[in-house]
Order: structure tokens, then sequence, then C-alpha cells
């Protein structure tokens, strides 16, 4: 390490004795230390330092036109807190009021003058090794920081594959291609974006929307599949599904499963009061009442066993007719106007197709 760090270090030195510079350069030379630059106007130090970039710097107290005290104050303002700069301070003062200012103004340790070579050579040594086992240190901790992100973004991914794996096993109860989850997550961060959403806030409706039916797993295949009407009483074991739903993803920490919770509970109220829980209008979370009209529109054009597809033109009506019933009005004209704007049935295509930024530009030209 010892030979390293002298074959590789840059010492930059200011002061303004030409001799002084001479004398403590031929002394690192022998020492084997390779790269070095003196100065001996002050006024030069700061553009050889912006350009040598040294390791270490060795500055003089007394000198004309900028004093050491001066350039330690602009020093400090040149080295990142992240940084560790050894300056090493030349001086003939030996007073406590020059050696506490400069140690406040960033100066690690002293030399006093006359120089004496020896002493100067272990005092630059090191702190030469303290900055080198620093920037160990520091690339380490970089590094462990990295391993940490990438080992969280692993864990995260897992997690989110997993909940997905679970909105599917719920939608296979019955959706046989078993997409619904995945054009309900697209679709609502489409209507989510066309709204004008920061894109965290879509992304996290993208990731919790898929959720909103994980509470089929709760309700008996007989009730869930009948293809004809159901009777009161099976109704309100259909409509527990919501109240399933809030309890398997209740109590996390998780925002994306917080979002996913009110989904799952809200996205059956109706923007006039009338729906499961009585919530009305804006009372509704907002990602609820997006869900609600990505999740009709989708049930209507998509074939389930207990019923067959319909027609975009018929989902749309629907939309329209229910805007300010069931729908919140402003989120069913924005929605309505991505057809009048795009084809709905082209979106769905690269939804299908997990084409997501095409789906993505459709709506940005809505917006444009």
């Amino acid at each position: 390490m010892q030979k390293e760090i002298i074959r590789t270090s840059r010492i930059l030195i200011v002061d303004d004795q030409p001799a002084n510079v001479l004398v403590l350069k031929q002394a690192l030379q022998t020492a084997g230390y390779l790269y070095m630059a003196g100065v001996t106007d002050s006024r030069e130090t700061l553009r050889t330092f912006s350009e040598f970039q040294p390791d270490l710097v060795v500055i003089d107290l007394r000198m004309p036109h900028v004093d050491g005290f001066s350039l330690l104050r602009q020093l400090r303002s040149r080295v990142s807190a992240s940084q560790f700069l050894p300056i090493l301070v030349l001086t003939a003062d030996n007073s406590r009021k020059a050696k506490q200012e400069a140690l406040a103004l960033g100066a690690k340790d002293f030399l006093t003058k006359p120089i004496d070579i020896a002493e100067a050579l272990l005092r630059i040594y090191n702190l030469l090794e303290t900055r080198w086992l620093y920037n160990e240190l520091h690339h380490h901790n970089l590094t462990l920081e990295e391993k940490v992100r990438q080992r969280t973004a692993e864990l995260e991914q897992a997690q989110l594959e997993i909940l997905q794996r679970l909105a599917l096993a719920a939608e296979y109860r019955d959706d046989c291609t078993g997409r619904h989850t995945h054009r309900v997550g697209e679709w609502a961060a489409l209507l989510s974006r066309a709204i004008g959403l920061p894109e965290d806030h879509v992304e996290l409706i993208r990731r919790a929307a898929p959720l909103h039916d994980v509470g089929k797993i709760g309700v008996p295949d007989g009730i869930l599949l009948k293809p004809s009407k159901l009777t009161p009483e099976e109704y309100e074991q259909v409509k527990r599904h919501t109240e399933i739903g809030r309890t398997i993803l209740s109590g996390s920490q998780f925002s994306m499963l917080q979002m996913a919770e009110r989904i799952a509970f809200y996205h059956h109220e109706r923007w006039d009061g009338s729906g499961y829980y009585g919530l009305k209008g804006e009372d509704i979370p907002l990602e609820a009442r997006i869900v609600s009209i990505v999740d009709v529109f989708d049930v209507i054009i998509h074939a389930r066993p207990y019923k067959a597809a319909s027609s975009v033109d018929v989902a749309v009506s629907a939309i329209r007719q229910e805007a300010g019933k069931q729908f919140d009005p402003n989120l069913a004209q924005v929605f309505l106007e991505l057809n009048s704007k795009t084809d709905l049935m082209e979106l769905e295509e690269a939804l299908v197709a997990g084409n997501t930024a095409v789906a993505g530009l459709m709506v940005g030209d809505l917006k444009a």
C-alpha cells in the first residue's frame, strides 16, 4: 500500500518562497513521489488546484496577495463534504491563535519553518495514507449501498410479482384469460396520466389497481360463476369480496398496498352514493373512482363465463349514461375523450402486447 500511495499521489505546494518549494519537491522526488506541482504566486492557487486535482495541499500561511488563511477558506468551498482533502500548513507562527484558526478553516496538520525534511515526509505520508484509507472506505460504502439498492429492488420486484400472481389467482376465478387485472392496471394508469396526476402516483395506481378484485378468492364458485341472475342473498355474498379484499391487503406499511386496500374496498362505490357502502362524490378515494370506470369498461367488452362480450360502443354508451350517477362525471368525460381522440381497441391491443409506451404516447397526444 505504501508504494502505491507514494507512486500515485499528487501533491500541490503553495509557498511564496521558490527555494522552499524547490527543497520540498526535491525531497519528495527522492522519497519516490512522482506527481508534484508548485505555486509561488498564491493568486494562481485555485487555478492550479482545479487543473492539478491534488491529493494533498501544502500551504504557507504568510504570503503576499492571498495569505494561507484566505486560501483555506477558498479551498474549503471547492471541496465537497463527501471528500477528504488533507491540507498541511507551513508556518513560522507557532502561536495558539494561528493554529486554532488554521484548524477551524480545514487544516489537518502543521509543519514548522524551517522545515525538517524527515518530519515533513512522515507527516505528508501519514496524511496521504489517511486520504487513501478514507477513499477506500468511501468506495466500499458506495459498493455496499449499491448492493443494498439492488437487493432492495429485487425484493420489491419479488413482492410485486407475488402480488401480481395473487391478483391473477383471484381473476382466474371468472376470467379464463387472466388478463383482466393487467388491463385494469394499465387502463387506470392511462386515465390517471390523462387527468394530470404525477408520474409516481400514476405508477402506484398501475401497480395497485390489479388487486381490486383480490377478494373474489373468498366468494364461492357456485355464486361467482353462476350464469343466471343472482338471488339477493347471493348478491350479498358477492358484495363481500370488497371486504375480503380489504382484509387481505390491510395493515401494510407500503404505500402501494395501502392504495390497493382502498381500491379493493371502495371500487364499487357510486358517485351518487348508492354503492356498496354509501360513500358519495369525492368522499370516494380518487384511485377507486378511476378503477371503477376502467373496471366496468373492461368487463363490458370482454366475455365472462356468465356473459358475452359487447362492443366498445356499448361500453362507451354505458359510461356516458352513468356519468354523474355511478361514475365521477369529470373522470368519465376524460375517459370518453380517450375514445374520441383514439380508438380504444387500438389502445387495448397495445396493452395486451405489453406496449405500454405506445399507449402512453397516445394519452400524451390527448393532453396536447
